[in-house]
């Protein structure tokens, strides 16, 4: 080997290896804070199981995940979740399907601008979202809903959905900019309609990417904090989600109720990344 190909393999391994130990260094950083809260509530159970005397019984019941659970207060929020987010994850993609169909088929006056103002809810710091909502309900014609949604359940949705839906955005123009245009072009040139070749050849063809942008708005829906905060409140029994639960629970002291809460959460997320990676599209980019 001469020395000119051994420094450049050697350059090589260095480069490889810098790069490794960046990444690694924040993939060991988001492991590293999932064990903590595993070894948490693993170590209060095991304190559990050791002072009681039927330790199995206290293994399963008494941990705090499930002593969470037992609360009707708890299980009020992850009601409330379940059925905000999926409400908020439909209304997401009912959006993101036709705007990031336009953006990505079609050229008009004030794209690039359009394109622009749908980054904006995600850009923007989640409590100033909130503040805006809050703020865009005190004006006419809103100002006649505002009773029956700001700090309402319906509030929680549409907070939820304003941060939401760009994602889905986002995740349904790549889905379309993957898909070959020429075969709804050629839909259309045999006699069907836009609406048509739209519904019989596109749509079919962006189902995972569609499965995708709904997984990933479901899972923002669920870590949304700050606009539901401002804009729906965070009342017990009421507005209450799971995020908005570790909140309450932390200002009461009851830092075991808030890491249960959050290993649920982090459990659903984790599921609705595994839905995503094994039914949605891979070459969508967020």
């Amino acid at each position: 080997m001469s020395p000119n190909v051994g420094r450049i393999v050697l350059s090589n391994r260095v480069f490889f290896g810098c790069m490794i130990v960046i990444g690694g260094t924040y993939v060991l950083l988001i492991l590293s804070m999932l064990l903590a809260d595993a070894w948490y509530v693993v170590e209060k159970t095991s304190v559990a199981a050791s002072e009681s005397a039927e330790p199995w019984k206290a293994m399963v019941f008494e941990n705090p995940i499930s002593v969470a659970l037992a609360d009707h207060k708890i299980r009020y929020s992850v009601w409330l979740s379940l059925v905000s987010c999926t409400l908020a994850a439909v209304l997401s993609v009912m959006v993101a399907v036709p705007i990031g169909y336009l953006l990505s088929r079609h050229n008009f006056p004030g794209k690039r601008l359009l394109d622009a103002v749908l980054d904006i809810p995600i850009v923007l710091p989640p409590l100033v979202v909130g503040l805006s909502l809050l703020i865009l309900f005190q004006f006419r014609p809103f100002s006649f809903l505002a009773r029956d949604i700001v700090y309402q359940i319906p509030a929680v949705v549409l907070a939820q959905f304003s941060v939401a839906c760009a994602f889905a955005v986002r995740t349904m123009k790549s889905t379309f900019d993957h898909i070959n245009p020429r075969c709804e072009q050629v839909a259309i040139s045999l006699g069907s309609s836009r609406s048509q070749a739209f519904g019989w050849v596109v749509l079919p063809e962006a189902t995972p990417g569609i499965m995708t942008a709904f997984t990933l708005a479901w899972a923002r829906s669920l870590g949304e904090f700050g606009p539901l905060l401002i804009f729906a409140g965070a009342t017990r029994m009421k507005t209450e989600v799971l995020s908005t639960t570790v909140f309450l629970e932390m200002n009461v002291g009851n830092i075991e109720g808030a890491v249960a809460v959050s290993m649920i959460m982090v459990g659903a997320a984790v599921t609705v990344l595994i839905i995503t990676r094994l039914y949605g599209s891979r070459e969508v980019v967020v």
